[in-house]
Formats: structure tokens, sequence, C-alpha cells
């Protein structure tokens, strides 16, 4: 489990099985929350509610509490354990929705397990500053899905939901590169957002949507110029999302100093 400050995050593949919290494991003194996303149905039993979770459904539960979760086929799981009174603070009524399935279709849960890719990334010795940020639009995303309302619900909105949705635009386009066509249009309809707004997303890092797209490419084509001397220059623009090869020489002599075939010589002689 990735664990960072008052926040823990576990991607497990099981097979049929029944988990939960037993009355010898509660006695351990963690009255934290589990934030439980399944690829699979289950059935959630806790505070005497019993509720079917549908695949790609969210739910809540205690570890403070007698509870099984059961998972009647094998099953990828993702687990965020979330401290209680820190999500109280956030989401107001908070036992009532533990035990209570949150739609597939929420669009906090949809931010929320973007996001995560974004504690996979952390440096081992990132700052704690850095951490805590990220821990805060965590917990900002998973209190939205849960019910937040109110102040709290306009904060995380404003401090959170932009944040995950840049680094879902920006998965987006490395998942894309290869495809010369690719736009703000694109990234758009996969955000189910505006063109103007997934340009607006890049304004604040000082670098415009198709700065970040050429500086990706120009990046991925230097890291497959050094890594694969098998393939051709033009090939490797072409596969990087470059439509036209003097544009590639161009943009890429301009960020690294040389030009590609330039590189690839430079790599040869230093490697005999």
């Amino acid at each position: 489990m990735r664990r960072l400050p008052d926040f823990g995050i576990a991607s497990v593949r099981i097979s049929p099985l029944r988990v939960g919290r037993t009355r010898e494991l509660i006695s351990d003194g963690n009255d934290g929350l589990t934030f439980q996303l399944s690829s699979t149905a289950g059935l959630a039993r806790q505070l005497g509610r019993e509720i079917e979770v549908e695949a790609g459904q969210a739910v809540a539960m205690s570890n403070a509490d007698v509870g099984t979760f059961d998972f009647p086929s094998a099953s990828r799981v993702l687990a965020l354990s979330l401290s209680r009174g820190r999500l109280a603070a956030l989401v107001r009524n908070l036992e009532d929705t533990l035990v209570r399935a949150v739609p597939n279709d929420n669009q906090a849960v949809a931010l929320l397990k973007g996001y995560i890719g974004a504690v996979d990334d952390l440096a081992a010795n990132a700052t704690p500053e850095l951490a805590e940020l990220v821990v805060a639009h965590l917990y900002d995303l998973a209190a939205l899905a849960l019910g937040a309302v109110g102040d709290a619900a306009a904060m995380a909105r404003g401090r959170s939901v932009r944040a995950a949705r840049l680094v879902a635009a920006k998965a987006f386009v490395r998942r894309h590169l290869h495809h010369s066509d690719l736009r703000a249009d694109s990234v758009a309809a996969h955000l189910g957002v505006t063109p103007r707004y997934v340009h607006m997303l890049f304004e604040p890092d000082g670098r415009s949507f198709l700065e970040y797209v050429l500086a990706e490419r120009l990046a991925r084509a230097y890291r497959v110029l050094m890594g694969d001397a098998t393939r051709s220059v033009s090939a490797v623009a072409f596969a990087t999302g470059f439509a036209d090869l003097s544009h590639f020489n161009r943009t890429f002599r301009h960020q690294f100093g040389c030009t590609p075939t330039e590189l690839r010589a430079d790599a040869r002689r230093d490697s005999l």
C-alpha cells in the first residue's frame, strides 16, 4: 500500500473472497474509512446495512466497525485508506454516507481514479508540501464522491477538480501522441468538457496545450532515438505524431541543440 500523510492506496487483484473487519481486527484502534472501487459486483454488510455494489461503483466502509464485503468472482480492487476526521470536515453527516453505493456515473469517482496516477508518479523524495497537496486533492475528490455540499464542495471543485482534470488531460495526450491530428477537441470529448476549457486547464502551468503536446512528442522521440537504433528518423517522427519531417527536424534541433540524425551519430560515437 502506498502511504502518504493521512492516506493510503492499495490496488490488488483478488479471487472470490470475503474481506472485512472482525471484532478482533477492530481492536487495533483504526477508526479510519476504506473507500473501495472494484471491477466486479459485490455485497457489503456493515452498520446494520446490506447493499449490492455493482461493478464499477464505489462504497465507503468503516474500519472501526465489524463488517464484510463479499467478492463472488475475481476482481481488481482499488482501496483508499482515509482519515475519518479529515473527511468528516468536508462531508456533512459523513456516517450517513457509509455502506451506500456511489453510482457509476459519479464524475468525482472518475476523476479520483484518474488522479491516483499522480500518487504513483510521486518520487520517493517528493517534498512534504507536494505530498500534502496531492493528498488534499484526493480527499477533495473523495468528499465530492460522497456528497460534499456548500463551502466544502465549492472549495473542492476550485482546488482539486481542475487538478484532476489536468492530470487526466495529460494522460490522454500521452496515450495518443502518435495521432498527428491530436487536438484539444479530442481531449475535451474524453473529459466531457469544452475545447476552450481544455486550453484553460493548461494556461496556469505557463505552457499552452499545443506546447505541452509538442514537448511530449519531442521527449518521446528523443527516448526512442536513443533506445532503438533500428528505427529510421522518419519512422520515429511519424510514430510520435509528427506529420511533417522537416517540422520534426526543426523543432527537435530547437529543443535539443542538434538534429535527430546528429543525436544518433553522437550516441554511436559514445558507444564505441
